[in-house]
Formats: C-alpha cells, structure tokens, sequence
C-alpha cells in the first residue's frame, strides 16, 4: 500500500483506553472517507482538521455502517455514533478537530463492541 501512512491512535472512553491502527487520510481521501469501499477491505480511517470545525460527514455511497467517533482539540471525545448506510447527512453540533470512522466489519467487531458499549 504505497503512499498510505498509517498511525495507531489511542482513545479514552470511560476507564478503557482504546487504540485504533488508522489510515491517515490525505487531502483526496478526506473527500471520499469510505465511499465505494467493500465492507471487509474497509480501514479504520483518521480525518485531522487544522482547527475546530462543525463539517458535517455523509454516507452516501457507503454500502454498510461504520462507527464515526468525533475528537476535539484535548483529545477528548465529542460524541460516537452508529453511522447508517446512505445517510445525507450526519450533523454534529460541537466543534471537533479529528474524525475516526471504523468500517463495522469482521476485522473491527471487537474493537466496535467496545466503543459502542
């Protein structure tokens, strides 16, 4: 996978620390996130914003759910929702700065049980 950089990021939920090997998406990436993608070769995908936005995601074009978990600057979770397929428009209304959507797939169905419990 050439010119994919990957990091594994840790989130804090309650008590439990959870890391997430994610796909860094680049500029083109950040326009398509999981559009067109099969669900079992679908990545964890990381969007980084430069400062705080309200940038609303959609799944149009996503043929399965994904877990989108929203991230302000102190690191904190926003918020984490279960993402539909072929949803418009998925509004948040608190500004964050990084975007974690998790395909819910085989390779993920532990690490998305954890998150959604």
């Amino acid at each position: 996978m050439v010119g994919m950089k990957f990091k594994t990021i840790k989130i804090k939920k309650k008590e439990n620390e959870i890391e997430i090997k994610v796909r860094v998406c680049n500029f083109l990436k950040k326009g398509f996130g999981l559009m067109f993608t099969s669900r079992e070769k679908a990545q964890a995908l990381l969007f980084e914003f430069r400062k705080p936005t309200k940038l609303k995601i959609t799944s149009w074009f996503v043929f399965f759910s994904f877990v989108a978990i929203w991230i302000d600057e102190e690191e904190k979770i926003v918020a984490i929702k279960k993402v539909n397929p072929w949803q418009a428009s998925v509004p948040l209304d608190k500004p964050f700065i990084k975007l974690v959507e998790i395909p819910i797939n085989k390779k993920y169905a532990d690490l998305v049980e954890k998150i959604l419990k």
